[in-house]
Protein backbone atom coordinates (compact mmCIF):
# COMPACT_ATOMS: atom_id res chain seq x y z
CA UNK A 1 0.00 0.00 0.00
CA UNK A 2 1.95 2.83 -1.43
CA UNK A 3 -1.16 5.05 -1.79
CA UNK A 4 -2.25 7.64 0.74
CA UNK A 5 -5.57 6.53 0.93
CA UNK A 6 -4.27 2.94 1.26
CA UNK A 7 -1.98 4.00 4.32
CA UNK A 8 -4.74 5.69 5.94
CA UNK A 9 -7.16 2.89 5.56
CA UNK A 10 -4.21 0.48 6.98
CA UNK A 11 -3.25 3.20 10.07
CA UNK A 12 -6.94 3.60 11.12
CA UNK A 13 -7.96 -0.29 10.70
CA UNK A 14 -10.42 1.28 8.38
CA UNK A 15 -12.42 3.30 11.30
CA UNK A 16 -12.17 6.29 8.97
CA UNK A 17 -16.04 8.37 9.37
CA UNK A 18 -15.06 11.40 8.33
CA UNK A 19 -12.46 12.48 5.26
CA UNK A 20 -12.09 16.00 5.37
CA UNK A 21 -9.59 17.74 2.59
CA UNK A 22 -9.43 20.92 0.53
CA UNK A 23 -9.49 20.92 -3.08
CA UNK A 24 -6.42 22.10 -5.63
CA UNK A 25 -6.59 19.71 -8.71
CA UNK A 26 -9.35 17.71 -6.79
CA UNK A 27 -7.09 14.38 -7.42
CA UNK A 28 -6.77 14.38 -3.18
CA UNK A 29 -10.75 14.26 -2.62
CA UNK A 30 -11.49 12.30 -5.76
CA UNK A 31 -9.23 9.61 -5.54
CA UNK A 32 -9.13 8.98 -1.90
CA UNK A 33 -12.90 9.50 -1.67
CA UNK A 34 -13.53 7.21 -4.40
CA UNK A 35 -11.41 4.41 -2.42
CA UNK A 36 -13.29 5.23 1.38
CA UNK A 37 -16.25 4.97 -0.36
CA UNK A 38 -15.12 1.53 -1.84
CA UNK A 39 -14.51 0.55 0.88
CA UNK A 40 -17.41 2.21 3.27
CA UNK A 41 -19.92 4.16 1.29
CA UNK A 42 -20.83 5.45 4.79
CA UNK A 43 -17.82 7.77 4.91
CA UNK A 44 -18.51 11.15 4.70
CA UNK A 45 -15.95 13.15 2.66
CA UNK A 46 -15.77 16.67 2.91
CA UNK A 47 -14.79 19.18 0.29
CA UNK A 48 -12.69 22.37 2.23
CA UNK A 49 -12.96 25.53 -0.16
CA UNK A 50 -11.63 29.08 0.55
CA UNK A 51 -14.27 31.36 2.01
CA UNK A 52 -13.25 34.78 0.17
CA UNK A 53 -13.92 32.01 -3.18
CA UNK A 54 -16.27 29.27 -2.61
CA UNK A 55 -16.99 28.49 -6.35
CA UNK A 56 -17.24 25.00 -5.22
CA UNK A 57 -20.09 25.77 -3.11
CA UNK A 58 -21.36 28.23 -5.92
CA UNK A 59 -20.22 31.83 -4.75
CA UNK A 60 -17.48 33.77 -7.29
CA UNK A 61 -14.32 33.01 -7.61
CA UNK A 62 -12.05 36.33 -5.71
CA UNK A 63 -8.83 36.39 -4.55
CA UNK A 64 -7.71 34.79 -1.31
CA UNK A 65 -3.65 33.65 0.19
CA UNK A 66 -4.56 29.91 0.75
CA UNK A 67 -1.86 29.04 -1.96
CA UNK A 68 -2.98 25.41 -3.65
CA UNK A 69 -6.30 25.59 -3.25
CA UNK A 70 -9.67 27.33 -4.30
CA UNK A 71 -8.24 27.69 -8.05
CA UNK A 72 -11.63 29.94 -8.79
CA UNK A 73 -12.80 27.12 -10.79
CA UNK A 74 -13.94 23.79 -10.52
CA UNK A 75 -11.21 21.50 -11.37
CA UNK A 76 -11.97 18.83 -14.34
CA UNK A 77 -11.03 16.19 -12.33
CA UNK A 78 -13.27 16.59 -8.87
CA UNK A 79 -15.74 14.39 -8.78
CA UNK A 80 -18.16 16.58 -7.54
CA UNK A 81 -21.15 13.64 -7.07
CA UNK A 82 -19.23 12.17 -4.52
CA UNK A 83 -19.02 15.43 -1.53
CA UNK A 84 -21.12 15.01 1.13
CA UNK A 85 -20.61 18.43 2.29
CA UNK A 86 -18.91 21.49 1.72
CA UNK A 87 -16.65 23.55 5.07
CA UNK A 88 -15.29 27.06 3.88
CA UNK A 89 -12.05 28.53 5.32
CA UNK A 90 -10.81 31.76 5.57
CA UNK A 91 -7.90 32.84 4.64
CA UNK A 92 -7.44 33.95 8.26
CA UNK A 93 -8.45 30.95 9.64
CA UNK A 94 -5.94 29.03 7.97
CA UNK A 95 -2.93 30.76 8.76
CA UNK A 96 -4.18 30.80 12.25
CA UNK A 97 -4.57 27.03 12.37
CA UNK A 98 -1.29 27.21 10.33
CA UNK A 99 0.57 29.12 13.25
CA UNK A 100 -1.42 27.33 16.18
CA UNK A 101 -0.17 23.85 14.79
CA UNK A 102 4.02 25.36 14.35
CA UNK A 103 3.51 26.89 18.06
CA UNK A 104 1.38 23.70 19.96
CA UNK A 105 2.08 20.63 18.24
CA UNK A 106 5.39 21.54 16.21
CA UNK A 107 4.22 20.92 12.86
CA UNK A 108 5.64 23.09 10.47
CA UNK A 109 2.69 23.07 7.57
CA UNK A 110 1.57 24.83 5.01
CA UNK A 111 -1.66 27.71 4.89
CA UNK A 112 -3.76 25.01 3.08
CA UNK A 113 -2.72 22.08 5.77
CA UNK A 114 -4.18 24.83 7.86
CA UNK A 115 -7.32 25.07 6.05
CA UNK A 116 -7.79 21.21 6.34
CA UNK A 117 -7.03 21.48 10.28
CA UNK A 118 -9.19 24.42 10.81
CA UNK A 119 -12.30 22.78 8.64
CA UNK A 120 -11.40 19.95 10.62
CA UNK A 121 -12.21 21.51 13.93
CA UNK A 122 -15.00 22.86 12.69
CA UNK A 123 -16.17 19.75 11.87
CA UNK A 124 -15.90 18.14 14.90
CA UNK A 125 -17.03 20.72 17.45
CA UNK A 126 -20.64 19.41 15.94
CA UNK A 127 -22.41 17.50 18.62
CA UNK A 128 -23.20 14.61 15.42
CA UNK A 129 -19.58 14.09 15.21
CA UNK A 130 -18.61 13.47 18.87
CA UNK A 131 -16.04 10.09 18.80
CA UNK A 132 -16.13 9.76 15.31
CA UNK A 133 -12.94 9.56 13.52
CA UNK A 134 -12.01 12.51 11.39
CA UNK A 135 -9.31 12.65 8.96
CA UNK A 136 -7.06 14.96 6.92
CA UNK A 137 -4.12 15.22 4.72
CA UNK A 138 -1.36 18.09 5.23
CA UNK A 139 -0.32 18.67 1.77
CA UNK A 140 1.52 21.70 1.92
CA UNK A 141 4.70 22.19 4.30
CA UNK A 142 5.67 25.61 5.95
CA UNK A 143 9.16 25.90 4.87
CA UNK A 144 8.18 27.32 1.66
CA UNK A 145 6.56 30.52 4.10
CA UNK A 146 8.97 31.65 5.74
CA UNK A 147 9.66 34.49 3.79
CA UNK A 148 5.32 34.95 3.71
CA UNK A 149 2.55 36.46 5.61
CA UNK A 150 2.01 33.36 7.43
CA UNK A 151 5.32 34.18 9.44
CA UNK A 152 5.85 37.32 9.29
CA UNK A 153 5.09 38.03 13.17
CA UNK A 154 7.57 35.61 14.17
CA UNK A 155 10.19 36.47 11.67
CA UNK A 156 9.47 40.66 13.22
CA UNK A 157 9.95 38.98 16.69
CA UNK A 158 13.56 37.00 15.77
CA UNK A 159 14.47 40.97 14.34
CA UNK A 160 13.65 42.56 17.11
CA UNK A 161 15.49 39.80 19.73
CA UNK A 162 18.58 40.20 16.72
CA UNK A 163 18.44 43.84 18.23
CA UNK A 164 18.06 43.58 21.58
CA UNK A 165 21.61 42.43 21.46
Amino acid sequence: MRTSDGLIWKDTEGKVDIFVAATGSGGTLTGTGRFFKMKNPSIKLICVEPAESAVISGGEPAYHNIQGIGPGFVPEILDTSQIDEIVTVTTQEAMDMARRLAREEGLLVGISSGANAAACLKVAAREENKGKMIVTMFSSGGERYLNSELFAQVKEECVNMNMAF
